[in-house]
């Protein structure tokens, strides 16, 4: 996929299973949702491992190690080994470890993952500012992370050593609703010392580059839920993406998504890495046509016509608004589109 504007989901001829071999998955919105099974992810994975793809799992929480992740995984029904699974913390490690010497003493503000990363990589975790580190890493410590914790991160900062975070999402899902995230934590340093630090998780290029060595693939296709982490992260990587509707992301949010938010496909849950996609074809005085729906973009709103799956005339309304947004973001009105498909 080139980084060009995108104006129109893509349709594929082929299984995406056959036609992708690798498939670099999100967990949470994605494959589980409060830690149980999203409804199909089992049989769908298992269907497309089974016919030659490789399941990677991409996460941008740092809290958890592989071997955690895996275990979840294989606990649903999901058999994984840690080698399937890539973390924040490893791509934030890598990056640490390509600026300090071996051996190199960080200070860790986060959890275990974080510290196993570091390990990896031949670098010493520390917990106090005063243990002479070289640099520090924040990543995601869990709802229990001392206040402490930030300001050890603030001390050794304000120093002048270098500044990591594992990513910076500012929020995360939870079995009681969304809660603070790294992100939120990060602002904190922040706030307190006036630095920026680097960052390597979705959806920028040090994550994309972990998964890609880690995988070795070749032909990768990005499946995501969030707009802004994965489906942005497929397009910094310059590769192709798969939205699923199973997570945070509404129909209202993908008809407004910017060029960098767009997904290559969009499909309801991962039952879309089974089939082909159908195609987005023109139809003639600025309108889209997709399965049995066609739409257009009016003065003022978007207008959709015709009968048939609902995700056609989705489809067919993302071409009709990203066509009219141009470079920018659709403020057409369509409420009354999304209604009509029970979207």
């Amino acid at each position: 996929m080139s980084r060009s504007v995108r104006t129109r989901p893509e349709g594929s001829g082929r299984a995406l299973s056959e036609a992708y071999d690798t498939a670099l998955l999100d967990l949470d919105g994605v494959v589980y949702a409060g830690g149980s099974a999203i409804e199909y992810a089992v049989e769908s994975l298992a269907e497309a491992r089974a016919g030659g793809m490789r399941l990677a799992y991409v996460t941008n929480n740092a809290l958890r190690t592989p071997d955690t992740v895996a275990a979840h995984l294989s606990e649903l029904g999901i058999p994984t080994g840690a080698d399937d699974v890539i973390t924040s913390a490893q791509a934030v490690a890598r990056l640490i470890s390509e600026q300090v010497p071996q051996g190199a003493r960080v200070l860790v503000i986060g959890g275990e993952g974080l510290r196993v990363a570091l390990r990896e990589r031949g670098l010493v975790p520390v917990e106090s500012a005063d243990d002479d580190p070289v640099a520090v890493v924040q990543g995601y410590g869990g709802p229990e992370l001392p206040w402490g914790r930030f300001a050890e991160a603030s001390y050794a900062v304000a120093r002048g050593v270098p500044w990591f975070a594992s990513n910076t999402d500012l929020t995360i899902p939870s079995g009681r609703g969304i809660a603070p995230g790294n992100g939120a934590a990060v602002e904190v340093v922040r706030i307190a010392t006036g630095a920026e630090p680097q960052v390597a998780g979705k959806p920028l290029p040090p994550m994309h580059r972990e998964t890609i060595l880690r995988t070795g693939a070749e032909r990768p296709l990005v499946v995501g839920d969030r707009l802004d982490t994965d489906i942005e992260g497929a397009f910094n990587g310059e590769v192709d993406s798969l939205l699923v509707l199973t997570g945070v992301t509404d129909g209202a949010q993908l008809l407004a998504a910017p060029p960098q938010h767009r997904p290559t496909y969009v499909d309801a849950d991962l039952r879309g890495m089974l089939t082909g996609q159908p195609e987005v074809e023109e139809a003639g005085d600025g309108g889209f046509r997709c399965g049995g729906w066609t739409a257009a973009a009016g003065a003022d709103r978007l207008e959709l016509d015709g009968e048939g799956e609902a995700l056609d005339g989705l489809r067919a309304l993302c071409a009709a608004a990203w066509t009219a947004a141009g470079e920018g973001v659709c403020e057409l009105d369509g409420e009354k589109a999304l209604a009509r498909l029970g979207l």
